[in-house]
């Protein structure tokens, strides 16, 4: 049985090896170009990168970026995109771990709401609840079929309710065709 994943903040000399897990872990090359292009994004940051290693080899990574909720400027929101786990460390717990080691990073700087669009079967073992019954909406429509893969989740108890609008994503993920689950 492998070892249990070490969590740690990804370094730049990493850059290749974590594009390379985006590229396995999704088949294509289209979540290596968002990472890449995120990490550069000056309205991205600051942004919580982790990469989790298992044997000492790199097996995940995560990103968050930070983000804008319309009309609540004091607000701190980020947004979780994209996860990706190297297939053959996939179903090991290595995605759960990277994104609650990245929650607790978040939390710890003060950041009140975390957004996802994902698999609204997976995120929510995580802790993220659908975010548009919340008054949450994502930067560009979601068609009703996927409209439980927008989520969010508040860091801090007493903010959902409080606090709605529209989400602004760093300029590198305000693209229709990544708000399509």
């Amino acid at each position: 049985m492998p070892s249990a994943p070490i969590i740690r903040p990804a370094r730049a000399d990493e850059l290749d090896a974590l594009l390379r897990i985006h590229r396995l872990a999704f088949g294509e090359e289209e979540e290596a170009i968002l990472v890449r292009r995120l990490l550069v994004d000056s309205t991205a940051q600051p942004c919580v990168s982790l990469v989790a290693l298992v044997e000492g080899e790199l097996a995940g990574h995560v990103l968050f970026t930070r983000a804008a909720l319309v009309g609540e400027d004091e607000t701190r929101i980020a947004l979780l995109a994209p996860l990706a786990v190297a297939p053959p460390a996939q179903k090991q717990g290595i995605g759960g771990a990277l994104t609650q080691a990245g929650i607790a990073v978040l939390r710890a700087q003060g950041v009140e709401l975390v957004f996802v669009l994902g698999h609204p079967s997976y995120y929510p073992r995580h802790g993220f609840v659908p975010a548009g019954e919340l008054g949450f909406e994502a930067p560009y429509p979601i068609p009703a079929k996927d409209a439980g893969a927008w989520m969010v989740q508040a860091l801090w108890t007493g903010l959902i309710g409080k606090v709605r609008g529209r989400v602004v994503p760093a300029k590198a993920l305000r693209r229709p065709e990544y708000w399509r689950e």
